[in-house]
């Protein structure tokens, strides 16, 4: 669902970006205030996890395939405004250093993935927990209108800069996000509940759980090259309604397209820019982490 740099234009852009801005900087509050502080570690293994598990695109019907947005994943071991911050700090990385997701479309790409996808998710979850309906169907519920309400938002925000019609876009992203939300739903209860066991079963401190997520974003980085070649969704629906095409800012990319252009073999070029991603999204992640701590010991 990472919006590219051709699919948006004109006032939509700088709006965007200051909107994310502002609310990158409005969960930083919240999370120097918050109770709940995971350590720099798991605050960068859970970072680094999610944005292995998004190369890991899985088939859908009609030719098109979805990878795991990882909203809920991060919200469920992180808490809200860290895990805003952690989908922030993904973003930022593959749009950096990936190609994935343009310069000029991050802003809306965090607004959906991070402020909608773990805010909406948030609200839900909190409201299901009162109800006391149980873990794994408040987060499969959680993690199901995550992904409709980005597909929403992303909608909107194409329709906004004059790529296509609200009409056209808002049903057919609905109902390709419909089938890939299915797959959002079995990875994410499928891995809080690998993890959540482990915990359980080794009495795991934040170290330890710390270890079995960055272990699972290795993992998902060496698996990277049988991911699925099909285009995503937004793609997908993009060719489908032929989408205008804008100007976008295109800046060069480290390892565009997940590719390590310096490697010949095409599967191991994957994984060597899988595993790159991993440590400079690690990197980042803590460096981000320590200067929130930073923040909250001066006050």
């Amino acid at each position: 669902m990472h919006i590219p740099s051709s699919m948006l234009n004109g006032a939509i852009c700088p709006v965007t970006v200051a909107v994310g801005i502002a609310g990158t900087g409005l969960a930083v509050y919240y999370a120097r205030k918050s109770d709940d502080q995971p350590s720099a570690m798991k605050f960068s293994a859970v970072t680094a996890m999610v944005f292995a598990l998004q190369m890991l695109n899985f088939s859908v019907q009609n030719g098109t395939s979805g990878h795991l947005m990882g909203s809920v994943l991060a919200m469920a071991l992180l808490g809200v405004p860290y895990a805003i911050i952690s989908m922030a700090v993904v973003l930022t990385v593959q749009s950096v250093f990936f190609a994935d997701g343009g310069i000029n479309a991050l802003g809306a790409n965090v607004i959906n993935m991070a402020f909608i996808g773990v805010g909406v998710a948030g609200v839900i979850f909190e409201a299901l927990k009162r109800m006391s309906v149980p873990k794994n169907i408040s987060l499969a519920i959680t993690a199901c209108v995550s992904i409709m309400a980005a597909s929403i938002a992303c909608s909107l925000e194409v329709a906004a800069a004059g790529a296509v019609s609200l009409n056209k876009v808002l049903p057919a992203m609905l109902s390709v996000h419909a089938l890939i939300a299915i797959g959002e739903i079995a990875i994410t209860v499928a891995i809080l509940a690998g993890l959540f066991a482990y915990q359980r079963m080794f009495k795991a401190n934040q170290a330890m759980l710390s270890i079995a997520a960055f272990v699972f974003a290795c993992i998902a980085a060496m698996l990277s090259p049988f991911a699925s070649n099909f285009p995503d969704g937004l793609e997908y629906v993009s060719e489908r309604l032929a989408f205008m095409s804008f100007s976008g800012v295109n800046a060069g990319a480290l390892f565009p397209d997940y590719h390590a252009s310096f490697i010949a073999n095409q599967g191991l070029s994957t994984i060597c820019a899988g595993l790159a991603g991993v440590a400079i999204v690690s990197i980042v992640a803590q460096m981000a982490a320590h200067g929130i701590k930073l923040v909250r010991d001066r006050k």
